[in-house]
């Protein structure tokens, strides 16, 4: 964990980087549009790009810190151990789960390439996208693959 945890960190700085930007990208457009009558073209394109590329980044930091819900109403009087084992299966779960959507992002991206398909208004080329959503979907899945492994080193399930 001590090579991916920086690893997490810098995703998860990136995008509160990439929030920020897109937040001061619309009030400036928003901005524009309600005082001299000109906006941004393709702002909104732009947004929905940046957020799935946020979202994905928040996900390694996220399943690092165990910040993921956990619905422990079933559980929550089982030993220890059980719920050591259950969390170390939810986290071999979600690395599969993230080891398959990063592998159709790839895929995804691969066709985006091959098809030069674009954004409508902008005509930004949308495998820029999925090359962006890949490697922190992939971190997830490594994490939560370690951490299905090794466990999650704190010694307490959470």
């Amino acid at each position: 964990m001590r090579f991916l945890e920086p690893l997490a960190k810098l995703c998860a700085i990136l995008a509160g980087v990439l929030l920020t930007v897109i937040t001061l990208m619309t009030c400036a457009s928003l901005i524009g549009r309600n005082t001299t009558g000109a906006s941004l073209v393709g702002d909104f394109e732009l947004t929905g790009v940046a957020t799935a590329a946020a979202v994905a980044l928040f996900l390694p930091w996220c399943q690092l810190t165990r910040g993921n819900i956990i619905v422990d109403f079933f559980t929550a009087k089982t030993a220890a151990s059980t719920n050591a084992a259950l969390d170390r299966l939810g986290a071999l779960l979600l690395a599969l789960a993230m080891g398959l959507l990063t592998w159709r992002t790839a895929l995804g991206g691969m066709n985006a390439w091959k098809s030069h398909s674009g954004t409508m208004m902008l005509g930004f080329p949308e495998w820029i996208v999925y090359s962006f959503l890949v490697p922190p979907l992939a971190l997830t899945a490594l994490i939560g693959l370690t951490q299905a492994v090794i466990g999650f080193g704190d010694g307490e399930p959470k």
